[in-house]
């Protein structure tokens, strides 16, 4: 399962006229920009409540509030009327809007230009091509972490670099690491057996192609594998998907680049990816925290170390763009830097760009010569997240402090330095924040208040003057109109959507309780690993891995079970087909798809509306979750699925046994029924609970 949250959209859906399309790459950039929470915003009044949103439901009449919104899953929930589904679909709700409709009012209101097309045959030859760079990325991942455990090379030089880094077989696993060997061709070799074109290798950068030499054909230009002699780090989309790779040199050759990454490609841009996002969501998302760091070993040795909500820029100066993809789930970060001179200056460019998209920041220095790799080995998982806690300082008042330290007396370089903390807190769009930094930065700076408020009303003017000017003289869509009016349908009126008097009833079909639980760890959990310790031949324990998916479908599979509620069995079946081909199943593939009660019915049990009451922890009371007991909920519920299953196979004993006709059948209904019975009492027992 990938709790994603890009949609993907079907072709159909692209077509604005029968001849007219909006292309894939606009549609994903206005996809990842749209914020379903200041969406829906705009047209409800929402309050947040743990890690979702909470309103009043616009579709239909209500006094207590039962629409849910999950902003790091991207979707809505009406547990009231049922109405459910992304972003596009409650504009079209609400808004009347055409699909495309939809597009073009979140496009405008993110400032994101798109020019409809005919889609041509090269058009249609190019969405081929991304697929098929899809493919071998994929591909790459698996043949290089399969090379990092079972090639004698891969375990002597890739894996034991990264358990000399302290990384453990479950963290290495989780990121999808693994080995390039250090062979001129090998995996070029390996791909093109494997049926994969030298212009899709080239292109992805994972085989660098040399020109021809002079006299001989196109064809037999000489090839070699990019990350050659490298541990690989594969980098992944939101959703799950491989895009790229970094790879770390292991050999001593001065002239190798320490890291060498993967270029930019039709599927990969490094300015609008961030490492570890994909791992990281979820923690982030419930943190409602984002730790920022330099690398990549530092983003898993901070998973390792229990902070998973971390993420890393991919070998580049932080973007605008990396920026939005963490506000989709937190609007507070924490950039975490080296403590000598240049970690210090890279904090400090980081923090323009960050107050600029309305971010909350903060800073955590280490120790001169550490870093959160290097601080966690040293000292361990419980020191590290005691340092950060206690270490964390505002990012104004930081920086701020770091320059009035080169200031000294000299009153030139002072008057350089307020307008410099004036223009960064100028970047904050929030105004109530912007008094209080003033405030501080007053006491710090001893410099009256009167005057910082007065630099920074010109630098405020001068930034919105800029804005304006950088929009060819146009204001934002906010400044002109409201959200309502920004994309009138010519052919719609422009009226809320009529709303019923009462909720319809019966919406959300009330399949088995254990069976509503196992397909809701599906969607919620389906890609989690789990670890568990295995009895071997010896006598000896070994532990193996596998995913939540893998385990439910295994199991059931093994003992020929299936749901009895039709939903349910669609939604397995779904993910039984999925790991048969070898993908990984996305639960966002039930977000948009057609069936209205299916897709309903998977929005429900994604959607988490439960939550801890502070109270509880106040009086000591602390009451796991289920990510917190994962592996023992799993056990239990897959049990009490089989106990339901075994209690409808004796009523069915039962009622064939009152029509048996001979004493041949009777004899081994009565057999097969004590088999049931001894069965439900050891699943009895293994529930812990008492079944006559």
């Amino acid at each position: 399962m990938v709790l994603f949250y890009i949609i993907y959209i079907k072709k159909k859906s692209y077509l604005c006229t029968p001849n007219l399309m909006i292309d894939q790459e606009t549609i994903q950039r206005i996809m990842d920009a749209a914020r379903i929470e200041e969406v829906i915003g705009d047209f409800v009044s929402l309050k947040k409540r743990g890690a979702n949103h909470i309103g009043c439901c616009p579709f239909h009449n209500e006094k207590t509030p039962s629409f849910y919104v999950s902003p790091s899953k991207g979707i809505f929930k009406c547990f009231g009327c049922g109405e459910a589904g992304d972003v596009v679909a409650f504009l079209k709700k609400h808004e009347h809007f055409t699909y495309p409709e939809a597009l073009r009012y979140l496009a405008q209101k993110y400032n994101i230009e798109i020019q409809e097309e005919e889609q041509t045959q090269e058009q249609k030859e190019r969405q081929n091509e991304r697929d098929a760079l899809f493919h071998v990325s994929e591909f790459a991942q698996k043949y290089f972490a399969d090379l990092l455990y079972n090639d004698e090379m891969g375990r002597a030089v890739g894996l034991s670099y990264f358990h000399s880094r302290g990384l453990s077989d479950e963290v290495i696993k989780n990121f999808g690491l693994g080995y390039c060997l250090d062979e001129w061709s090998n995996f070029t070799d390996h791909a093109r057996r494997n049926g994969y074109s030298d212009a899709v290798l080239e292109k992805t950068g994972l085989t660098i192609f040399r020109e021809a030499e002079d006299g001989q054909p196109a064809a037999k230009r000489r090839s070699y594998d990019r990350f050659r002699g490298r541990v690989m780090f594969p980098i992944y989309s939101i959703s799950g998907r491989v895009l790229g790779f970094s790879g770390r040199v292991l050999s001593s050759e001065k002239q190798a680049a320490k890291y060498v990454n993967s270029p930019d490609s039709d599927i990969y841009n490094k300015s609008r990816t961030l490492y570890g996002l994909y791992q990281a969501r979820s923690a982030i998302a419930k943190a409602n925290k984002c730790y920022l760091v330099e690398g990549n070993i530092d983003v898993i040795s901070m998973h390792q170390s229990g902070v998973e909500n971390t993420v890393a820029s991919c070998g580049t100066s932080l973007t605008t763009e990396q920026i939005r993809l963490i506000k989709r789930y937190t609007p507070n970060v924490t950039v975490l830097y080296d403590g000598d001179s240049a970690g210090i200056k890279a904090a400090l460019r980081a923090v323009n760009l960050l107050f600029a998209e309305g971010m909350h920041v903060r800073v955590v220095l280490f120790p001169d010569g550490e870093d959160p790799d290097s601080y966690a080995q040293k000292y361990g998982s419980s020191q590290l997240q005691d340092y950060l806690a206690s270490h964390e300082d505002n990012f104004v008042m930081f920086k701020t402090r770091v320059l009035l330290d080169g200031v000294k007396n000299d009153p030139i370089r002072k008057a350089e330095l307020v307008k410099e903390t004036v223009n960064t807190i100028a970047l904050v769009p929030d105004l109530l924040e912007r008094t209080e930094y003033i405030s501080q930065c007053s006491h710090l700076l001893n410099v009256p208040e009167e005057a910082l408020a007065s630099e920074l009303a010109k630098a405020v003017n001068q930034n919105r003057l800029k804005a304006i000017e950088e929009r060819g003289g146009q204001s934002t869509p906010t400044e002109q109109t409201s959200p309502a009016e920004q994309q009138p349908s010519p052919d719609t009126p422009s009226e809320a959507v009529p709303v019923s008097e009462t909720p319809a009833p019966g919406l959300i079909p009330q399949a088995p309780a254990a069976e509503r639980h196992l397909i809701q760890l599906l969607l919620n959990y389906g890609d989690r690993t789990i670890t568990q310790a295995v009895p071997a031949d010896d006598g000896t324990t070994q532990e193996i891995s596998y995913t939540v998916a893998e385990a439910i479908v295994g199991d059931l599979q093994g003992d020929e079970l299936s749901f009895t509620d039709p939903l349910c069995q669609k939604i397995y079946l779904y993910y039984c087909d999925a790991l048969a081909r070898g993908d990984a199943p996305d639960a966002s593939h039930f977000i948009t798809i057609d069936d209205d009660a299916l897709r309903t019915f998977a929005i429900s049990l994604m959607l988490d509306t439960l939550r801890i009451s502070n109270s509880w922890r106040e009086k000591q009371i602390f009451v796991p979750s289920i990510e917190d007991n994962l592996q023992a909920d799993l056990t239990d519920t897959l049990l009490t699925f089989k106990l339901g299953c075994i209690n409808a196979r004796i009523a069915d004993n039962a009622q064939r046994f009152r029509f048996a006709q001979d004493d041949e059948s009777m004899f081994n209904l009565i057999a097969e029924k004590k088999q049931l019975i001894e069965l439900r009492r050891k699943i009895g027992m293994a529930l812990h609970r008492v079944i006559d």
